[in-house]
């Protein structure tokens, strides 16, 4: 009796420490302690702690920016949940199902695996659940071109996160409220919610928060028509990205330092920063913004008559975006290759 006992310690113990790795943004410490966890869950026939692991897995592939091994783990996760009835965990794999989905721009699969997991988070009664998942539906409405609804959604988590005194949350949500304002051109109610956030990620020292917050605040700048207020401020962001080691982060940012300089019609400083991007979403395997920097580069060979350049970065745009499922940006990049 007491090798089993010792070995399910062994296993509360690497998951804490696989917990702490993750909240250091030390991921590949905690794929590592989550996969040495999953051979230990297995050893000991532990089927509740097995799908534990999985889900601990997966989000530390996601972490490590590996969605399709992210995908297996969760629907193994999923499988064991179900077999188990455990309503809780099956909520948590389906979200966390969902979320990868999205991240792989299947947005249709994604609103599914969400959809699945709604009525199960609130037969649990899981305000906090239902919240976070809420936050990403919203999130893909407002890619899928669907701001007006996107915005409904985040005013109904806004007032859920005030209730539950959630600071942090909040201030993300507000952001959320930021971004469907912006997609829908009203840019000044936007720069309001992005700067009400800022100084509630500041007080509850959330450094990744507040990088987002800036970044979006500088975007304002540049759809109000003040892009040297916001170069200024993404040159402090990607600092800010490249301290936090926050790739996906700083390839946004390089991305938009890009499209500022192609405001300011410097093409060789655009190009520069697009291909940087570009090299760490790939890295990433972030197809949703290789497309979209690939679409700005074919435009700016376009306004400076490279016609070949611009029809190879449409043609590879192209190919990327038949591996997702965004109708908005396909249009585009047939509405550019024909314009060509």
């Amino acid at each position: 009796m007491t090798q089993p006992f010792n070995l399910v310690s062994e296993w509360e113990e690497r998951r804490e420490a696989a917990n702490r790795c993750c909240k250091q943004g030390q991921f590949k410490d905690y794929l590592k302690l989550s996969t040495e966890n999953l051979r230990l869950a297995r050893a000991i026939l532990d089927r509740s702690r097995e799908s534990s692991t999985l889900n601990d897995m997966g989000s530390a592939y996601l972490s490590c920016w590996q969605p399709r091994q992210a995908l297996e783990c969760f629907h193994q996760a999923l499988s064991i949940a179900q077999e188990l009835g455990n309503r809780k965990a099956t909520a948590i794999t389906l979200s966390n199902l969902g979320s990868t989905y999205s991240r792989l721009g299947q947005f249709s699969q994604a609103l599914e695996y969400f959809d699945h997991a709604l009525p199960i988070i609130k037969e649990l009664q899981d305000t906090q659940g239902e919240v976070s998942t809420l936050n990403d539906v919203a999130l893909i409405y407002t890619k899928l071109g669907e701001p007006k609804r996107a915005l409904l959604l985040q005013y109904q988590i806004l007032a859920m996160r005030r209730l539950l005194g959630d600071f942090s949350g909040e201030a993300t949500t507000l952001n959320g409220v930021g971004f469907a304002y912006s997609t829908l051109g009203e840019y000044e109610q936007a720069l309001a919610f992005f700067q009400e956030a800022l100084p509630i990620h500041r007080a509850v020292k959330n450094l990744t928060g507040e990088a987002t917050t800036l970044n979006n605040i500088a975007s304002t700048y540049s759809d109000l028509g003040q892009p040297k207020q916001a170069l200024l401020i993404y040159h402090q962001v990607l600092l800010a990205r490249r301290a936090l080691n926050d790739r996906a982060g700083e390839a946004t940012t390089l991305h938009n330092i890009g499209v500022i300089y192609s405001i300011f019609v410097d093409h060789k400083q655009a190009l520069k920063f697009y291909k940087q991007a570009i090299a760490i979403y790939q890295e990433l395997g972030d197809r949703l913004g290789e497309i979209t920097t690939l679409l700005n580069m074919g435009s700016l060979y376009t306004t400076t008559k490279r016609k070949i350049l611009a029809r190879s970065c449409y043609r590879n745009a192209k190919k990327l975006v038949q591996q997702i499922e965004h109708q908005p940006l396909t249009d585009k990049v047939q509405q550019l290759m024909d314009a060509l």
